[in-house]
Protein backbone atom coordinates (compact mmCIF):
# COMPACT_ATOMS: atom_id res chain seq x y z
CA UNK A 1 0.00 0.00 0.00
CA UNK A 2 1.35 3.42 -0.93
CA UNK A 3 1.91 6.00 1.77
CA UNK A 4 -0.75 8.40 0.43
CA UNK A 5 -3.33 5.62 0.25
CA UNK A 6 -2.42 4.55 3.77
CA UNK A 7 -2.82 8.06 5.21
CA UNK A 8 -6.20 8.35 3.46
CA UNK A 9 -7.26 4.98 4.90
CA UNK A 10 -6.06 5.99 8.37
CA UNK A 11 -8.02 9.25 8.11
CA UNK A 12 -11.15 7.24 7.28
CA UNK A 13 -10.75 4.56 9.97
CA UNK A 14 -7.67 4.31 12.18
CA UNK A 15 -8.68 0.94 13.59
CA UNK A 16 -9.14 -0.70 10.19
CA UNK A 17 -5.97 0.70 8.60
CA UNK A 18 -3.54 0.59 11.52
CA UNK A 19 -2.53 -3.02 10.89
CA UNK A 20 -1.38 -2.01 7.39
CA UNK A 21 0.71 0.77 8.93
CA UNK A 22 2.37 -1.72 11.30
CA UNK A 23 3.02 -4.26 8.55
CA UNK A 24 4.53 -1.62 6.28
CA UNK A 25 6.87 -0.09 8.89
CA UNK A 26 7.55 -2.70 11.58
CA UNK A 27 10.78 -4.07 10.13
CA UNK A 28 12.37 -0.66 9.63
CA UNK A 29 11.38 0.57 13.09
CA UNK A 30 12.68 -2.60 14.71
CA UNK A 31 15.91 -2.38 12.71
CA UNK A 32 16.56 1.21 13.78
CA UNK A 33 15.73 0.39 17.40
CA UNK A 34 18.13 -2.57 17.23
CA UNK A 35 20.92 -0.31 15.94
CA UNK A 36 20.28 2.24 18.65
CA UNK A 37 19.73 -0.10 21.60
CA UNK A 38 21.96 -3.04 20.73
CA UNK A 39 19.54 -5.56 22.19
CA UNK A 40 16.89 -7.47 20.23
CA UNK A 41 14.44 -7.68 23.13
CA UNK A 42 14.76 -3.98 24.02
CA UNK A 43 14.42 -3.08 20.34
CA UNK A 44 11.24 -5.12 20.03
CA UNK A 45 9.77 -3.42 23.10
CA UNK A 46 10.74 0.03 21.82
CA UNK A 47 9.17 -0.62 18.42
CA UNK A 48 5.98 -1.89 20.06
CA UNK A 49 5.89 1.12 22.35
CA UNK A 50 6.33 3.42 19.34
CA UNK A 51 3.37 1.80 17.56
CA UNK A 52 1.21 2.08 20.67
CA UNK A 53 2.06 5.78 20.93
CA UNK A 54 1.39 6.25 17.22
CA UNK A 55 -2.01 4.56 17.53
CA UNK A 56 -3.00 6.71 20.49
CA UNK A 57 -1.89 9.85 18.68
CA UNK A 58 -3.79 8.93 15.51
CA UNK A 59 -6.97 8.30 17.51
CA UNK A 60 -6.77 11.88 18.78
CA UNK A 61 -5.86 13.58 15.49
CA UNK A 62 -8.44 15.16 13.22
CA UNK A 63 -8.78 13.61 9.75
CA UNK A 64 -7.05 16.54 8.03
CA UNK A 65 -3.97 16.17 10.18
CA UNK A 66 -3.77 12.42 9.50
CA UNK A 67 -4.03 13.01 5.73
CA UNK A 68 -1.17 15.53 5.93
CA UNK A 69 1.19 13.21 7.86
CA UNK A 70 4.42 11.97 6.37
CA UNK A 71 4.14 8.59 8.07
CA UNK A 72 7.70 7.26 7.95
CA UNK A 73 9.40 10.37 9.38
CA UNK A 74 6.60 10.69 11.94
CA UNK A 75 7.03 7.07 13.08
CA UNK A 76 10.84 7.35 13.19
CA UNK A 77 10.49 10.49 15.31
CA UNK A 78 8.23 8.65 17.76
CA UNK A 79 10.69 5.74 17.91
CA UNK A 80 13.70 7.98 18.49
CA UNK A 81 11.85 9.67 21.36
CA UNK A 82 10.97 6.27 22.85
CA UNK A 83 14.61 5.16 22.58
CA UNK A 84 15.89 8.39 24.12
CA UNK A 85 13.51 7.99 27.05
CA UNK A 86 14.64 4.39 27.58
CA UNK A 87 18.38 5.04 27.48
CA UNK A 88 18.81 8.23 29.41
CA UNK A 89 22.02 7.78 31.35
CA UNK A 90 22.68 4.25 30.08
CA UNK A 91 25.63 3.09 27.99
CA UNK A 92 24.84 1.59 24.63
CA UNK A 93 25.57 -2.06 24.03
CA UNK A 94 27.32 -3.19 20.90
CA UNK A 95 24.87 -4.15 18.19
CA UNK A 96 25.59 -5.93 14.96
CA UNK A 97 25.12 -3.56 12.06
CA UNK A 98 22.26 -4.87 9.95
CA UNK A 99 20.11 -3.49 7.20
CA UNK A 100 16.35 -3.11 7.75
CA UNK A 101 15.76 -6.52 6.16
CA UNK A 102 18.05 -8.21 8.73
CA UNK A 103 20.98 -8.88 6.42
CA UNK A 104 24.32 -8.02 8.00
CA UNK A 105 25.97 -4.81 6.92
CA UNK A 106 29.43 -5.97 5.96
CA UNK A 107 32.32 -4.42 4.18
CA UNK A 108 32.35 -5.99 0.77
CA UNK A 109 35.51 -7.77 -0.24
CA UNK A 110 35.37 -9.69 -3.51
CA UNK A 111 38.49 -11.62 -2.49
CA UNK A 112 38.25 -15.31 -1.76
CA UNK A 113 36.30 -16.37 1.33
CA UNK A 114 39.43 -17.58 3.06
CA UNK A 115 39.17 -17.99 6.82
CA UNK A 116 41.63 -15.21 7.56
CA UNK A 117 39.57 -12.81 5.42
CA UNK A 118 36.38 -13.84 7.23
CA UNK A 119 38.01 -13.26 10.62
CA UNK A 120 39.39 -9.92 9.46
CA UNK A 121 35.96 -8.81 8.22
CA UNK A 122 34.30 -9.86 11.47
CA UNK A 123 36.89 -7.92 13.46
CA UNK A 124 36.37 -4.87 11.24
CA UNK A 125 32.59 -5.14 11.62
CA UNK A 126 32.97 -5.46 15.40
CA UNK A 127 35.28 -2.44 15.48
CA UNK A 128 32.80 -0.46 13.38
CA UNK A 129 29.89 -1.44 15.64
CA UNK A 130 31.93 -0.44 18.71
CA UNK A 131 32.83 2.88 17.12
CA UNK A 132 29.20 3.60 16.20
CA UNK A 133 28.15 2.79 19.77
CA UNK A 134 30.72 5.31 21.05
CA UNK A 135 29.37 8.18 18.95
CA UNK A 136 27.30 10.75 20.83
CA UNK A 137 23.52 10.70 20.17
CA UNK A 138 23.62 13.78 17.96
CA UNK A 139 25.99 11.97 15.56
CA UNK A 140 25.05 8.30 15.99
CA UNK A 141 21.40 8.66 15.01
CA UNK A 142 21.94 10.67 11.81
CA UNK A 143 24.78 8.33 10.73
CA UNK A 144 22.61 5.26 11.34
CA UNK A 145 19.62 6.73 9.53
CA UNK A 146 21.72 7.80 6.54
CA UNK A 147 24.26 5.03 6.10
CA UNK A 148 22.53 2.00 7.59
CA UNK A 149 18.86 2.68 6.80
CA UNK A 150 19.65 4.69 3.63
CA UNK A 151 17.23 7.53 4.31
CA UNK A 152 17.55 10.82 2.42
CA UNK A 153 18.74 13.88 4.32
CA UNK A 154 15.34 15.61 4.09
CA UNK A 155 13.60 12.68 5.75
CA UNK A 156 16.24 12.46 8.48
CA UNK A 157 15.75 16.18 9.09
CA UNK A 158 12.01 15.62 9.49
CA UNK A 159 12.61 12.71 11.88
CA UNK A 160 15.07 14.63 14.04
CA UNK A 161 13.31 17.99 13.79
CA UNK A 162 16.49 19.65 12.55
CA UNK A 163 17.40 21.64 9.45
CA UNK A 164 18.78 19.60 6.55
CA UNK A 165 22.13 21.43 6.82
CA UNK A 166 22.49 20.40 10.45
CA UNK A 167 21.75 16.78 9.55
CA UNK A 168 24.32 16.84 6.74
CA UNK A 169 26.91 18.36 9.06
CA UNK A 170 26.23 15.79 11.80
CA UNK A 171 26.44 12.90 9.33
CA UNK A 172 29.73 14.29 8.02
CA UNK A 173 31.10 14.80 11.55
CA UNK A 174 29.95 11.32 12.59
CA UNK A 175 31.62 9.65 9.62
CA UNK A 176 34.79 11.66 10.18
CA UNK A 177 34.83 10.67 13.84
CA UNK A 178 34.27 7.01 12.90
CA UNK A 179 37.21 7.18 10.49
CA UNK A 180 39.51 8.63 13.11
CA UNK A 181 38.35 6.10 15.72
CA UNK A 182 38.94 3.20 13.32
CA UNK A 183 42.33 4.52 12.22
CA UNK A 184 43.41 4.69 15.85
CA UNK A 185 42.64 0.98 16.33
Amino acid sequence: MRESALTAALAQDVDAAFESLVILHQDRLYGLARHLLGDAHAAEEAAQDAFVRAYRALKGYPRERIRALMLRPWLYRILTNVVRNRVRGKRFALAPLERADGTPLELEDPAAERPEKLVERRETAHSLAAAVAELPDRLRLPVALRHIDGLPYAEIAAILGQPVGTVKANVHRGVARLRSMLEAV
